[in-house]
């Protein structure tokens, strides 16, 4: 056998392009899989890449279906939950800031991922399985062919190379060279950027109240712990530990309300905070930690018009899309991609046409992308609007936790049936999901933003999220009939809840649907009697308001 031919050629040794090929050697443990990573293993630690943190379908996707589980409980850190810090900007004393968060864990878990440390590990085991993995790599072309092996010419060790594969897969991130080569790139108008770096120290909010009841009130689970927010106007500030005792910080802005080029360098970046966080420059000031890194992005977002091709090449990770690092979808969409990816070579190897399926799974998952995209485009404008992005959460985390969640969880991902099964339910979550997210941003323009002082929204004491959360863990088992029934539960649960949240809203916000839903809502609150009481006080309307452009 010819040893530059692969039935998969990765390109990109990094988080989307190892987890796929262990993924890959598990379902398919003759195949023969290449990597070619530009990187030379081991990595650095602590200053590698940004994507620290985890969500449910991310943390699943590594601990279940790659076995990493006891490698992340070793040598990462448990993510004690997304936490929001409203008005923080407006005193020195964070527990005077309004929260959102969680006093407690729930039943999943997520983690605080040192990507160096993760990799590192990742390429062991690719080297450990058969993988070729070959690093200090660079890919400098691909010739895609259509019944023929493709071909992919390469630097390794000075020397040009030629590999041939059946199966080509781009995890180049943003240098995508198939995504340039056939000019796929596409924008999807979500005008964000960010700035990111890390300080070799554990910045700790929870040092910025000597508060004693503010203490308490989360002695359970510590909130440096947690992905912490500070949320402002056209923004968000992320505070995210690391095991090695570094911190990641980022600010992820919307272009159009924060100026780029003045945030492009550390000392722009401490100046503009000490306008926006002073809390955070001011513990930023403190620290002698050493800076580690700083990077940037002017342009965080982007679409892609193909990402899976029955003429065997395939997209995953950055080099297909990416949407926000809210909610940090990204190891959710490497799950996702991958996961359709080892289907396709799974059946293409088997000697299957997969013509229909690449069509289904790529309908699939730009169906999810869509959805997704929704919950960050043109949003950012009231993210410092305490009620309204505490609205937002809630019924993020639910439409999250009740639908997508649900599928991936299930084990159902690459099986169309449960989608043809359910679409005309899911069809009509996606339409109210995106009327959610416009009136989510009309409540912050009719009413004031401003956090009551101390304001706690505990999404732990909310017995809807809670139980969304536990039932994850009991869809794997569940009959095709089983899971349809939750489907259609979660949908009518949905409905009930975005009329809920309309209630809090003013009136000038509600769209005529959920206006008229309110009207007949029964008296078993799924969350209106979850909020504290302070969260049903409106603000008056604001005097001025500038969106923007």
């Amino acid at each position: 056998m010819d040893s530059s031919h692969y039935d998969v050629i990765i390109l990109g040794g990094g988080l989307a392009g190892l987890t796929l090929s262990l993924q890959l050697r598990d379902t398919l443990p003759d195949a023969r899989i290449g990597v070619l990573e530009r990187a030379s293993h081991p990595v650095p630690e602590g200053a590698h890449k940004v994507g620290e943190s985890t969500v449910e379908i991310g943390a699943e996707y590594l601990s279940k279906t790659l076995g990493l589980k006891e490698h992340l409980n070793q040598c990462h850190l448990r993510k004690y939950g997304l936490r929001l810090f409203f008005d923080a900007d407006q005193s020195h004393d964070l527990a005077e800031a309004g929260e959102l968060g969680a006093s407690h864990l729930l039943s999943l878990p997520s983690y605080q991922i040192d990507r160096g440390v993760l990799e590192n590990h990742l390429a062991e085991l690719a080297r450990a399985r058969r993988i070729e993995l070959l690093d200090g790599v660079r890919v400098r072309d691909a010739s895609l062919g259509q019944d023929a092996p493709h071909e992919v010419t390469a630097e390794v060790d000075g020397q040009s190379r030629c590999f041939t594969a059946r199966w080509v897969v781009d995890a180049l991130g943003r240098a995508s060279l198939i995504k340039r080569k056939l000019d796929l790139a596409e924008p999807n108008d979500h005008h964000c950027a960010s700035v990111w770096f890390r300080i070799q120290d554990r910045i700790d909010v929870s040092d910025w109240s000597a508060d004693a009841d503010w203490q308490q009130r989360c002695s359970q689970m510590p909130r440096w712990h947690s992905t912490n927010h500070l949320m402002g106007p056209g923004y968000w500030v992320w505070l995210i530990p690391l095991a090695s005792g570094a911190t990641s910080i980022g600010i992820v802005f919307d272009r159009r309300m924060h100026d780029f080029d003045m945030l492009k360098t550390y000392d722009g970046v401490m100046d503009w905070l000490a306008r926006h966080q002073p809390r955070c420059h001011r513990a930023l000031t403190a620290s002698s930690g050493e800076l580690m890194d700083f990077l940037y992005l002017r342009h965080i977002s982007h679409g892609c018009r193909q990402v899976f091709s029955e003429q065997r090449w395939a997209l995953t990770g950055e080099a297909g899309v990416f949407l926000d690092p809210f909610y940090s979808p990204g190891s959710d969409f490497i799950a996702i991609s991958n996961t359709f990816i080892t289907e396709l070579v799974r059946r293409d190897l088997a000697g299957e046409s997969i013509r229909r399926t690449v069509r289904q799974f790529e309908r699939s998952y730009f169906s999810f992308y869509q959805s997704s995209l929704k919950l960050y485009r043109d949003q950012y404008e009231f993210f410092g609007h305490a009620r309204a992005m505490s609205a937002k959460t809630i019924w993020d985390y639910a439409y999250y936790w009740g639908v997508l969640a649900v599928v991936f969880f299930s084990g159902r991902l690459t099986d169309p049936r449960l989608l043809l099964r359910n679409g005309g339910a899911l069809e009509s979550l996606v339409s109210l999901h995106a009327d959610m997210q416009k009136m989510f941003l009309d409540w912050s323009r009719a009413e004031q933003s401003g956090a009551r002082p101390g304001l706690f929204v505990n999404q732990s004491d909310m017995s809807l999220l809670v139980r969304l959360n536990r039932e994850l863990t009991e869809v794997s088992d569940e009959t095709d009939e089983v899971l349809d029934a939750r489907l259609q539960r979660n949908a009518d649960m949905l409905e009930q809840l975005a009329a809920e949240l309309a209630s809090l809203a003013p009136r000038s916000a509600r769209p005529d649907p959920l206006a008229k839903a309110e009207q007949a809502l029964p008296e078993n609150w799924l969350i209106l009697q979850d909020l504290p009481k302070a969260f049903f006080e409106p603000q008056p309307s604001p005097t001025v308001h500038s969106p923007p452009n």
